[in-house]
């Protein structure tokens, strides 16, 4: 049983050698695709495979990904990122893994991808892709931007995590550039309208992200991303001042699954910010009884379900005059994170009002 590596770059000097020294001797094979660079990245590139291919950008992430698929020889296709590393833990689990494809033979890996991470280098933000293929016809990548495989066959996870580190490099307005052509061309999915909108949110082009969210809310799409849609909707109609509008669109999620520690995080800021205090308080609370959904692909920060309700609770009662009930959340906070500088300030607050 083999594995191919299978990556696609494009100026990636200053990432690419790190990405790919933290895998070596792992694969059976290396497959690179490089899509037009400028610098040294296919020099890079020869140095960890002899199988470096040139592939002409077309403002389509999945076709270089699916010409660097067709160029794998391996019973199993593994894709990273040049800006992902395989962290010392994962490296030991690598032939785990290997035991566990060959014991099990599934069609699709999951694997988690940590994209976020705290001071102290821990992942704050973990989901799951498909990050394991076996080699056949359905492992086929779909979405100019933001590209997947739809799953297939026999599914499993394992917990063998990649690091997303990121690059230095600009890339400004490169996605959406690539949708507004994408979406002259032809209907976008649901899957592609809330990217879109999404990618309008970055850009601040509010009512148009609006129009392209809505489209994405009114159209079949997985519930996870519109449950997403929803949140960045409720951001595009706040930064119009829409405020009610912002808040229904935060309730609008509810139809698409149980309420997100997030979701309630969001509702208890916009009712603080207008003094509605009891009302936040409420939701802050609601969020300390969220599940964890990130098995299912939620993009959801863990503080969202702790530190975030818990700092919301204690300024949303000392907004009420109920110091008691403040303070006691103030150490809820403080045991779980007692050098965070909110917390850090909220002492010395209360240290104040002890003292007066």
């Amino acid at each position: 049983m083999t594995i191919s590596l299978c990556m696609i770059v494009k100026d990636e000097e200053s990432v690419l050698s790190r990405c790919l020294s933290s895998v070596s001797g792992l694969f059976d094979e290396i497959i690179l695709v490089d899509t037009g660079s400028s610098d040294q990245t296919p020099a890079i590139a020869r140095r960890f495979t002899d199988k470096v291919f040139s592939f002409p950008w077309q403002d389509d992430f999945s076709k270089a990904r699916n010409f660097s698929f067709s160029r794998a020889t391996g019973d199993y296709l593994f894709w990273l990122d040049a800006d992902d590393v395989l962290p010392p833990p994962s490296r030991e689990r690598f032939p785990a893994l290997r035991a566990l494809l060959e014991r099990e033979r599934p069609d699709v890996l999951f694997l988690p991808y940590d994209t976020a991470f705290g001071e102290d280098g821990t992942p704050s933000l973990t989901f799951r892709r498909e990050r394991v293929l076996r080699r056949s016809e359905k492992a086929h990548w779909v979405g100019r931007v933001h590209e997947c495989i739809a799953p297939f066959g026999k599914q499993l996870s394992f917990d063998l995590h990649i690091h997303h580190l990121g690059s230095r490099k600009e890339r400004k307005d490169r996605n959406l550039r690539i949708y507004q052509k994408w979406a002259a061309e032809e209907p976008l999915s649901a899957r592609d309208l809330f990217y879109y909108g999404r990618e309008l949110y970055y850009h601040r082009l509010y009512p148009e992200a609006v129009a392209r969210l809505e489209e994405a809310l009114s159209s079949d799409g997985w519930y996870v991303n519109q449950i997403e849609a929803c949140k960045i909707l409720s951001l595009c109609l706040e930064e119009q001042g829409r405020l009610p509008d912002a808040e229904c669109a935060l309730f609008r999620s509810f139809l698409y699954g149980e309420p997100r520690a997030s979701v309630c995080c969001e509702l208890g800021r916009l009712f603080f910010a207008q003094k509605r205090f009891r009302e936040a308080a409420f939701w802050y609370q609601s969020a300390l009884s969220c599940r964890d959904h990130s098995e299912e692909g939620d993009f959801e920060l863990p503080a969202a379900r702790t530190l975030t309700p818990l700092l919301g609770l204690v300024c949303s009662f000392d907004a009420l005059g109920d110091r008691e009930r403040a303070h006691t959340f103030h150490e809820r906070t403080e045991a779980l994170f007692p050098d965070h500088p909110a917390v850090r300030q909220n002492r010395a607050y209360f240290s104040v009002q002890k003292s007066n």
